[in-house]
């Protein structure tokens, strides 16, 4: 098991930036590939950006190329999204996901999600 603790959430101005922590704990972290997706009411979860165990390797949406940027820390147990240039659309819930090996953006193929982290950003 893999527990995940999400936090750094909060309300930000459009243009504005939040850096996210997710914090796990349980399995040896360097194990698994971290993602982070987004879900607002309504609509199915949305991958946002992963990358691999050793942090060699990421991967983006289309969507936050070039204004997201995701990160580990892995003597920390710690991933991190940093968000700049945020947009009103992206207001959702934020949560982080581990998987043993699968390096892409189908929610399904995550074993472990955290609670989630509200990212508000207002006009």
């Amino acid at each position: 098991q893999v527990q995940l603790v999400e936090s750094g959430g909060g309300l930000v101005q459009a243009g504005g930036s939040l850096r996210l922590s997710c914090a796990a704990s349980g399995r040896t972290f360097s194990n698994y590939v971290m993602g982070w997706f987004r879900q607002t009411p309504g609509k199915e979860r949305e991958f946002v950006a992963g990358i691999s165990e050793s942090g060699a390797r990421t991967f983006y949406a289309d969507s936050v190329k070039g204004r997201f940027t995701i990160s580990r820390d892995n003597a920390k147990n710690t991933v991190y999204l940093q968000m700049n240039s945020l947009k009103l659309e992206e207001t959702a819930v934020y949560y982080c996901a581990a998987n043993p090996g699968y390096s892409g953006t189908n929610s399904g193929q995550y074993s472990y999600w955290g609670q989630g982290t509200q990212v508000t950003v207002s006009s």
